[in-house]
């Protein structure tokens, strides 16, 4: 994966190089890895023979062809080459035998193998992946990676746009090697899930040089009403390949922390988080690495923050 977003790259590693090591040294380590996949994403997004192609590989039809494939039994000798390449662990799994490469992709960990903060007071992640943490402005506006996108273009709501201003967006970036199931971080009453239909980008950060992925990719959400962090919107994007957001519970419902919410189907994805101005409070780790424009390894159930009551 890059480890720097934007146009912050070069201004790091030659122009302000100390500033990007001290962030590096903030990050604890928790840095991202480069992927070996950004010379066919370079490729794609970078030359106009690329983009062609690409038209063609985001639209929903192709997400589809390729989710029918990937729950076949022929898919299933796909499963070993990506496990020794992507070095993934199975120990924590519910079973062993797959029944197709979607069946390994969602796999479940057996019950006490994750490690969730159950503190009252902390606030966690809803998965494994890399964070970046963002301030909404009060004019709804946030920027990602010199993309400047407004929360009414996110969300198609310009009402509930306004709740969020001034708070904070925490995108959760997963990789395909990531666990792709997903949890509540908090507990509550969350409403019916809402969705809106789009394309499938990639959501590695080149594809957003070129496009403005989190408002054109499709995706869904839910509130989430909560008595110690506000109303908390939690929203899950569909991206290159992801055929299928798969939530287990599509109406209203009292759900508890830790507890499973669903999973993503094969490819990398994204789950956007939101909070309300003076409701949670980020670790500082996570405001100033993505002000440096860095990424940051996070596990399901860890703490990223603290919910002020």
């Amino acid at each position: 994966m890059h480890l720097v977003v934007g146009t912050f790259v070069s201004e790091c590693l030659f122009g302000r190089k100390g500033e990007y090591m001290r962030c590096l040294r903030k990050c604890k380590g928790n840095v991202p890895k480069k992927s070996s996949n950004n010379k066919v994403l370079d490729f794609l997004y970078r030359t106009e023979s690329g983009r062609r192609i690409l038209k063609v590989l985001v639209h929903p039809a192709v997400s589809n062809i390729g989710r029918v494939f990937l729950n076949t039994r022929l898919s299933c000798v796909f499963i070993n080459p990506f496990i020794r390449a992507n070095n993934i662990d199975l120990s924590g799994c519910e079973k062993f035998g797959f029944n197709s490469y979607n069946d390994f992709f969602h796999r479940r960990y057996r019950k006490g193998y994750l490690d969730i903060d159950m503190n009252r007071d902390d606030f966690i992640s809803p998965c494994d992946a890399r964070l970046s943490v963002y301030e909404i402005g009060e004019d709804s506006v946030f920027n990602i990676k010199n993309t400047e996108y407004d929360l009414h273009d996110l969300l198609k709501d310009k009402k509930l746009a306004e709740r969020y201003k001034g708070g904070y967006l925490w995108l959760y970036r997963l990789c395909v090697d990531d666990y792709h199931r997903y949890i509540y971080p908090v507990n509550g009453i969350k409403s019916g899930n809402r969705r809106i239909n789009g394309v499938y980008h990639t959501v590695q950060p080149i594809a957003n040089d070129y496009y403005p992925i989190y408002k054109e990719n499709t995706r869904e959400y839910c509130l989430i009403k909560t008595k110690d962090a506000g109303t908390v919107l939690m929203m899950e994007v569909g991206a290159l390949l992801v055929g299928r957001i798969a939530n287990d519970e599509i109406c209203a419902a009292r759900v508890s922390r830790g507890g499973e919410k669903g999973h993503f189907e094969f490819g990398g994805s994204t789950i956007i988080v939101m909070t309300q101005k003076d409701k949670v409070v980020p670790d500082k780790v996570y405001t100033e690495s993505t002000a440096c424009g860095i990424e940051t390894v996070v596990k399901l159930g860890q703490k990223v923050g603290v919910m002020k009551n």
